[in-house]
């Protein structure tokens, strides 16, 4: 029987490359997004390239509550089970505090750390219920450290779901459940996406989609607890960021 996979945030970038990648390695897939659309062209080139596959999608806001549980029940139940859920939703907006933007980055807040709780919740329920599931957390590099700028509450927010997926590894631990829920968190540097399409295309950092996600996709498989992806340059990146001078860090972002 072919693995199932819910993905959030599916309808453009990250979210939809990690669908095209893994129903290439046989998984079934969930699509949840707010641009149907988007999400209608995914699944018809999914099926068109591989008849075999069951794919389902729904129309989402992550930051209705309600609809998150009803969504991921509807599409477990679609597709039969959900082996794997990747909360990927989210928002890449921001500003300075204190310049008058309080409204983008409460959106940003709401959609990344609170819209990610609503999914980790929605999730867990399935997999407690299931007994067995793979819970699979986008962070960000940004996580490492508090970001200047318009990055500030972003930066937070990534580092908060980071937290709330360690925090249920560590609840897990030691229970009857730790071989049967497996909790991953990845921390995605630059990947080019639509979220990012305003950074410098010239970067040396920018990795195309196509490789960021099949690294991404890799740390799945392998149901690792963390991962920094691609693992070059972002691994050994990764303890820079968290220890360097404010001096240093400044000048690598």
């Amino acid at each position: 029987m072919a693995k199932t996979i819910l993905i959030t945030g599916a309808s453009s970038g990250l979210g939809a490359e990690m669908a095209r990648q893994l129903s290439d390695k046989g998984y079934d897939v969930g699509l949840a997004a707010r641009r149907t659309e988007r999400l209608e062209e995914l699944a018809s080139e999914i099926t068109a390239k591989h008849p075999e596959r069951k794919v389902a999608y729904r129309a989402l806001d992550v930051t209705d509550h309600e609809a998150v549980f009803r969504v991921f029940g509807e599409l477990r139940d679609e597709l039969g089970r959900l082996d794997r859920v990747v909360v990927n939703a989210g928002l890449g907006k921001g500003a300075k505090l204190g310049t008058g933007r309080f409204d983008a980055n409460l959106e940003t807040a709401m959609t990344n750390f609170v819209g990610a709780l609503a999914q980790t919740e929605a999730a867990m329920e399935i997999f407690r219920a299931q007994e067995a599931g793979h819970l699979v957390m986008v962070s960000s590099m940004s996580a490492m450290r508090g970001m200047p700028s318009s990055m500030t509450t972003y930066a937070a927010t990534k580092a908060g779901v980071a937290h709330l997926a360690e925090g249920l590894r560590t609840e897990l631990h030691g229970t009857r459940l730790q071989k049967r829920i497996k909790v991953t968190v990845l921390y995605p540097g630059y990947i080019r996406s639509e979220m990012n399409d305003k950074v410098e295309q010239s970067t040396p950092l920018m990795s195309s989609t196509e490789k960021g996600v099949r690294a991404m996709v890799a740390a799945i498989e392998k149901e690792v607890a963390d991962a920094c992806v691609p693992p070059l340059p972002w691994a050994a990146m990764a303890p820079v960021m968290k220890h360097a001078p404010l001096g240093v860090l400044k000048k690598l972002i």
